[in-house]
């Protein structure tokens, strides 16, 4: 039966259309079964009913023919959502009759939902005269068939294909970007694909290798007026993807391994292709969300070399209104080359918030939505909305969502300049209670951006970005200048440095480190404690970095128990006696640094009190808390609906985090993504918690809402949310608390 399954939804697949491919699976099944009828009705939730969309044995009238949702054994299949296998259906509570069909001559009725990610988009039918129920065999075969076909279905719904698409299409994606844009949809299927590139040999190996060359140096050159561009406006973090894209193409074993192609004989597009594909494989087979973004970064670079083995001028096209972008796979080197002005939007078929274009889409803040299956033909130059808050596409809206969304996007502006003007303020609740906001950092802090000056600080920066970007392990000295840069930023200001956190999740280009359950693995400070010699160089290329500056603290990922914190502060204090006797010896003064640690595997919470006396402050890792907590890998789409930072017992956690840490008089601070969202940041405050740690597009939205809502407020919401037993009670009620004091137009609903 494998075989007539697989079959089967070939047939689906490869038909034309919808209508085509729904009556091609009912007469198809109709013959794998050797049943009489087979029937596929289609869900309109709009409607709120079942339609008769094909079948093969009844017959279809010329008028309508659709049960309401509940309604007869289909309407009971769609409400229970699991299949039911009826001997005589015509004897059955739910039966209905329904005229013209001739139904009646029917009497066994096994039904199956279609279902795709918790929606049920269909029931399948078969039937029989002969009264007997269906076997185990033919439940199995047709419900694995509903179970294939659902993918089928969901993705002709994002085609556009759908009943209850009559007033414009609705696409979904994954939110890279927030923000909202009205305006026409312009399709760019400029760019060269990889995948297209064909083996092909040369005749002239000299004049190939010039070719490869010259589109190298096209390419260098690209990256650098694109660095250019954005130098007087962006952070010098985001503007680093533009240098790593400059250290790819100087790297000399890419450099090396393209030219040996060409130099064997092969085309340089067939080089370009064999030798990108090798370098993206091995980042893509990476299990850390981040690195495996790099290779799609190895992927656009191959598609720019490509490009200029045919263009050497870079040609501009000329827009007359902004315009939302469509790509196949966005680019940071396409968000680059259109006008800031006349970018509304971007919209991609491929890639993910992860990936360097998503990261320059928020850094500009321009919407963006990644992963969103389209239609290029149906879309191009048709009026579009992009919500980046929830990851819809919307196009040819009717009137009423077109006004609404208008509305959203003038609050939206208005917003944005009334909270710009607050941000130099310290961050205070409305009746004064001081709430300290410090930046989460990953590679450097320019002192040029305007935020800076609204922060207390950095409360995480992450060291080990310059790890994952170079080819060996950074040396003293060249760490040592590194997070000089950043002390020196903040000269009088805290800057909490944590130590390396790599490992299984996050393995290093130039150390291999292959595990089936890497977040369960060798990382973070299980890493350095087995690597003691790169731990002491880190921790005294920071101490070095300090004197002078009395601002560093060092925090410590991934503690479980107190035999690694105990034997890390051992480390750290052999690295101070070493730098501060050096230090003396030339006149020089070494600041010892705080000290202290992630709170993000849940065991070190039953252990918070032995933490007195041992470390100098706490920091809660709300990312990993939550993973750890509800045993669910963030970076898995299949549970991703599962990971909720909202979950009871995440709240719980943090409650308790809190009352102890007050207990004991250990200052505590949250640096996880739940403190820069709206709804986070006011349920730790109501908590107790009195310095969160955020990314800098969060920092000036959150200081503006606390500033107008009261201390006792927010402790009210919180006591609430503690006794609830669902997330979504306490994301409803803090949307509708928020809405209430008229700042909604900072959330939007879902999750």
């Amino acid at each position: 039966m494998l075989t007539q399954l697989r079959e089967i939804v070939e047939k689906v697949a490869s038909a034309p259309n919808l209508i085509e491919a729904l009556d091609q699976l009912v007469l198809s099944t109709c013959q794998a079964m050797k049943t009489e009828c087979c029937s596929i009705y289609i869900a309109d939730h709009k409607r709120q009913q079942y339609t008769l969309m094909a079948t093969q044995g009844l017959k279809k009238p010329h008028r309508h023919v659709g049960l309401a949702f509940g309604e007869g054994l289909v309407g009971l299949v769609g409400e229970r959502a699991e299949p039911i296998n009826v001997a005589d259906a015509r004897h059955h509570p739910h039966f209905k009759h329904l005229p013209g069909t001739g139904e009646e001559s029917f009497c066994s009725f096994f039904g199956t939902p279609i279902i795709h990610q918790r929606q049920v988009l269909g029931v399948l039918v078969i039937q029989q005269r002969q009264q007997r129920e269906f076997d185990e065999s033919e439940e199995s075969f047709m419900v694995t068939l509903a179970a294939q076909l659902a993918v089928l279905l969901a993705h002709a719904k994002a085609q556009g294909m759908w009943l209850d698409q009559h007033n414009g299409l609705h696409l979904v994606g994954s939110a890279a970007s927030i923000g909202v844009a009205v305006a026409k949809a312009w399709w760019d299927d400029n760019q060269p694909r990889l995948e297209l590139v064909l083996p092909a040999s040369c005749l002239d190996r000299e004049a190939e290798q010039e070719r490869l060359s010259i589109a190298i140096e096209l390419a260098s050159a690209e990256f650098r007026r694109l660095r250019k561009r954005f130098d007087s406006e962006l952070h010098k973090e985001t503007l680093a993807i533009f240098d790593l894209f400059s250290h790819l193409l100087n790297d000399p074993m890419l450099r090396k391994d393209l030219f040996a192609k060409v130099s064997g004989g092969d085309l340089a597009e067939w080089a370009i292709r064999q030798v990108v594909e090798t370098y993206s494989a091995r980042f893509a087979q990476m299990k850390d969300d981040y690195l495996k973004e790099r290779a799609q970064d190895i992927r656009e670079l191959g598609q720019r070399l490509l490009y200029f083995l045919h263009n050497e001028d870079v040609s501009e096209h000329q827009w007359d209104e902004p315009v939302v972008l469509l790509t196949r796979e966005l680019t940071a080197g396409m968000l680059a080359s259109i006008p800031r002005d006349k970018l509304a939007a971007v919209v991609s078929q491929e890639g993910a918030a992860n990936s360097h274009a998503a990261i320059l889409s928020r850094a500009l803040g321009i919407p963006a939505i990644m992963g969103v299956d389209f239609v290029p033909e149906k879309i191009h130059n048709n009026q579009v909305i992009v919500d980046g808050y929830r990851g819809d596409f919307l196009v040819n809206p009717n009137r009423h969502v077109l006004a609404e969304y208008i509305r959203l996007l003038r609050e939206e502006n208005e917003l944005a300049k009334v909270v710009e003007d607050g941000l130099d303020k310290p961050a205070a609740t409305r009746d004064n209670q001081r709430i300290h906001i410090h930046l989460n950092a990953g590679l450097s802090a320019d002192t040029s951006i305007a935020v800076n000056k609204g922060v207390d600080g950095v409360g995480l920066y992450r060291t080990e970005v310059p790890f994952l970007l170079q080819r060996s392990f950074p040396s003293e000295e060249e760490q040592t200048h590194q997070y000089q840069s950043i002390l020196s930023t903040y000269r009088d200001k805290p800057v909490v440095m944590r130590t390396l956190d790599i490992g299984g999740d996050k393995p290093l280009p130039y150390l291999a480190i292959e595990e089936d359950n890497p977040f369960l693995g060798w990382r973070g400070i299980r890493f350095t404690l087995d690597h003691p010699e790169i731990f002491l160089i880190q921790v005294r290329a920071m101490l070095r970095a300090s004197i002078g500056y009395s601002n560093m603290d060092i925090l410590l990922p991934m503690i479980s128990g107190i035999a690694e914190l105990d034997e890390s502060i051992a480390l750290i204090e052999r690295a101070y006696t070493e730098v501060a006797k050096v230090a003396q010896s030339k006149g020089q003064t070494l600041k010892r640094p705080r000290i202290g640690i992630m709170i993000e595997v849940p065991s070190i919470l039953y252990q918070l009190p032995v933490l007195k006396g041992k470390v100098d402050f706490i920091s809660v890792g709300s990312n990993d808390l939550t993973q750890y907590l509800l045993a669910v890998d963030r970076n898995n789409s299949r549970v991703a609906g599962v990971y909720d930072a909202l979950h009871p017992a995440v709240l719980h956690a943090l409650k308790h985090i809190i009352d102890t840490s007050q207990r004991l008089q250990l200052p505590v601070s949250v640096c996880g993504e739940l403190a820069g969202d709206p709804i986070g940041a006011l349920l730790l405050v109501g908590m107790g918690y009195r310095s969160l740690s955020m990314n800098t597009r969060n920092v000036a939205k959150i200081k503006y809402m606390l500033r107008h809502i009261s201390l006792e407020e927010m402790e009210q919401l919180a006591q609430f949310a503690l006794t609830a037993t669902f997330a979504d009670e306490v994301r409803d009620n803090t949307i509708a608390f928020v809405d209430g004091h008229g700042l909604g137009g900072f959330i939007r609903a879902g999750k």
